[in-house]
């Protein structure tokens, strides 16, 4: 059992988010589901190996950028994927960063562009940022354009 565990509030859509992430991750799985009187008051699930909570709580609360899950991605075919998948009733934002059609953030990040924005060489990184800036979904060949110079 993982100590913390992200509980996501939903107004009525939490099978259903439940089943779209993980539609979209290898090694995730639904778990259990508890039910009230109006059908599904919780549904855990994990993405990835990352267990998750999420209930039927009304429109009381919306999610906010303030929390995003970030998804350190090996490839740009990966960042295609997730993205395009996450994007699709959505919204793309800057930087890497969308909301997905429950309102949820998501920073879909290559593997890539850690390690070329810590270049010790402050031009090549600079060069990077600047790059990253400029985008929405990142595109690892554009960075590496960029940090060559």
């Amino acid at each position: 059992m993982h100590k913390i565990t992200p509980f996501l509030w939903f107004d009525d859509q939490a099978e259903e988010a439940a089943h779209f992430y993980v539609s979209l991750f290898k090694n995730s799985k639904v778990g259990q589901v508890s039910r009230g009187p109006k059908g599904v008051m919780t549904i855990a699930f994990e993405v990835d190996g990352q267990p998750f909570i999420a209930l039927n709580g009304g429109p009381t609360y919306k999610f906010t950028e303030a929390v995003s899950f970030s998804v350190c991605c090996e490839d740009q075919a990966e960042v295609d994927a997730l993205w395009d998948k996450l994007c699709e009733d959505g919204q793309p934002g800057r930087c890497a960063w969308l909301k997905d059609k429950f309102g949820v953030s998501w920073q879909i990040v290559p593997k890539a562009l850690p390690e070329l924005l810590a270049d010790p060489d402050r031009e090549k990184s600079q060069r990077v940022m600047q790059a990253m800036l400029q985008m929405s979904k990142i595109d690892v060949a554009k960075l590496r354009e960029a940090h060559a110079g």
